[in-house]
């Protein structure tokens, strides 16, 4: 098969046969052999109904309905696990990603040699104020902290090699940093796609203000899973030392002052109290390191690496 798209959604049920109609016919176009997964993260209006009068017309199109909203990260992974397309692209469901653009996606992975192709919606007709500039600012700190020259790194509209579907795991609200998380199972040839967008014909927008707050964190929980997940006494045991040395040191400055010049109380002085609390705050943290290596340590994936190639 030379094409999965995935098709994330929630209460999507009037955009739903025109989607599949524009890329049943942009398949067609360009002879792609292709499957539709329709992912409803629980719907409560009729789109399963209308997943399901689709699928009966045209088996290519194939449905997973959630019990509750999981969240767009849990939609996108079991799509993942169950696409079978060698180039898998994914899109929102609302048509404001145009299907037209999977001729090109295909190409910059088939043909250029991508692993991860990210469309970038250069003119968008979100409102400024409350998406377009929150968007570049998130996109500006996510490319200097991951080293990824996105312009939009959050952008629906992707595809990659299947490899990189399949080596990978999405969780909580971490679609927003797919890119990221691939290039640290060493998927490093990434590029980007200049990609149409439309304004939105049904429905409205699923994505509230606490994206302004989870996304920071997402990012941050990424960052440091993918350099300290394995190891992670490196992290914890150098603060924890770093701090008890100083917590150390202060504590012989003052004890020498006390015992060899003469000078007042220790307790008397508040930097005792500054190395005190280093001391306990660096032994903490070297215990917490510790721990954290121990359950590393015995991890079943402690020895997951991804191998890019074999020879025998």
């Amino acid at each position: 098969m030379d094409i999965s798209v995935i098709v994330p959604l929630l209460n999507e049920e009037e955009s739903l046969p025109e989607l599949c109609q524009w890329i049943e016919r942009v398949m067609q176009e360009n002879n792609f052999t292709y499957e539709i997964l329709l992912i409803d993260d629980g719907s409560y209006d009729n789109s399963w109904n209308v997943i399901q009068q689709l699928h009966l017309s045209d088996a290519r199109i194939k449905g997973i309905k959630f019990r509750r909203n999981y969240g767009k990260s849990a939609a996108l992974n079991t799509g993942f696990k169950t696409a079978g397309g060698d180039v898998v692209i994914t899109m929102d469901a609302d048509l404001q990603d145009s299907p037209d653009e999977i001729p090109g996606l295909y190409s910059m992975i088939k043909e250029q040699g991508f692993d991860l192709v990210s469309g970038w919606k250069k003119v968008r007709h979100d409102p400024s104020l409350t998406k377009n500039i929150p968007s570049k600012f998130y996109n500006s700190m996510t490319s200097r902290m991951s080293g990824i020259k996105l312009h939009d790194h959050n952008c629906g509209l992707k595809a990659y090699k299947k490899e990189v579907i399949k080596s990978i795991e999405v969780y909580g609200e971490m679609h927003r940093y797919i890119p990221v998380i691939a290039k640290w199972n060493g998927f490093k040839k990434i590029g980007e796609k200049v990609v149409e967008h439309r304004k939105r014909k049904f429905g409205v927008t699923k994505f509230g203000v606490n994206r302004f707050i989870n996304g920071p964190l997402d990012l941050i929980s990424i960052m440091f899973v993918s350099k300290f997940g394995k190891k992670p006494m490196h992290l914890f045991g150098m603060l924890g030392m770093l701090l008890f040395i100083i917590g150390f040191a202060i504590a012989g400055v003052l004890a020498y002052a006390k015992f060899f010049l003469a000078e007042y109380r220790m307790t008397d002085r508040p930097l005792f109290y500054f190395g005190l609390l280093a001391m306990v705050l660096g032994t903490q943290l070297f215990m917490t390191g510790f721990l954290a290596e121990m359950v590393a340590r015995n991890s079943p994936e402690r020895n997951h690496y991804l191998i890019e190639k074999e020879l025998f």
